[in-house]
């Protein structure tokens, strides 16, 4: 678990209920992929949550982690969009909230 939490990020300032929740983890995980965002392999991608505009965003690199943050600014955009939504990125940290905790103890 230790391995996988340092493998997330946070990502607030997602569009809610714009599209229907399977479509925007969709589209957040292609975001996440792709090397102009300074992506790489998601391995998954949790959305909704428990707080609104939330995503947890779990590579299979750590190392993309690192890369995702050095991103001066991830702007999510998609056709079904009128506008780009700017997102904020952060580490995961087990001390957020004790709901993040709950995630993070769920099986693989």
């Amino acid at each position: 678990q230790t391995a996988r939490s340092a493998r997330t990020v946070v990502i607030s300032g997602v569009p809610d209920g714009l599209l229907h929740n399977d479509v925007m983890t969709d589209i957040l995980t292609i975001h996440f992929q792709m090397s102009k965002n300074n992506g790489g392999d998601v391995e998954d991608v949790i959305y909704p949550t428990d707080k609104r505009g939330v995503a947890y965003v779990t590579f299979e690199d750590q190392k993309v982690v690192e890369s995702v943050l050095k991103k001066d600014e991830h702007r999510l955009e998609d056709k079904r969009f009128s506008r780009y939504y700017l997102l904020k990125v952060t580490r995961y940290s087990e001390n957020v909230s004790s709901s993040i905790i709950y995630l993070v103890i769920l099986p693989l």
